[in-house]
């Protein structure tokens, strides 16, 4: 219960932290962060969401252990659909900080592995490969 607590009180900080600097994240970022996100995104996320970042078989589906496989990241995703700060929040605490049980999967927080610039790097390059009109309003739906 104190480890939630914790987590959660430090997913508050974050999520005003990235609030107040909504605009930190630009589908036009600057090619050599994209360059760098890819290759964390190959090094850490790959091996679950896909090298095309396609995500895994029946991703909308519970697996035998109730858990949901990972999503993909591409254009055919949900990715789009959630505001900056919180794909950040995701990646940083994990699915299970945010949402708490609702939503079981094994996506766990990187925040004792990657930087925040460096998450925010992978966020670039998955934004990225989005088609113009989704980067344009996944932008709209963060500011």
């Amino acid at each position: 219960m104190k480890r939630k607590m914790t987590v959660g009180l430090a997913l508050l900080m974050a999520l005003t932290a990235q609030s107040a600097d909504a605009q930190w994240l630009k589908p036009s970022a600057d090619p050599n962060i994209i360059g760098e996100g890819k290759l964390i995104y190959d090094g850490a996320c790959a091996a679950c969401h896909g090298t095309n970042l396609e995500g895994q078989e029946n991703w909308r589906e519970r697996g035998p252990d109730g858990k949901l496989p990972a999503p993909p990241h591409d254009a055919s995703g949900h990715t789009w659909h959630h505001a900056d700060e919180q794909l950040f929040a995701i990646t940083k605490y994990g699915t299970e900080a945010l949402v708490g049980g609702t939503y079981e999967s094994d996506m766990r927080g990187f925040e004792d592995e990657l930087t925040d610039a460096q998450i925010k790097a992978v966020l670039a390059y998955i934004k990225s490969t989005w088609p113009a009109e989704i980067q344009e309003r996944h932008t709209a739906m963060s500011q």
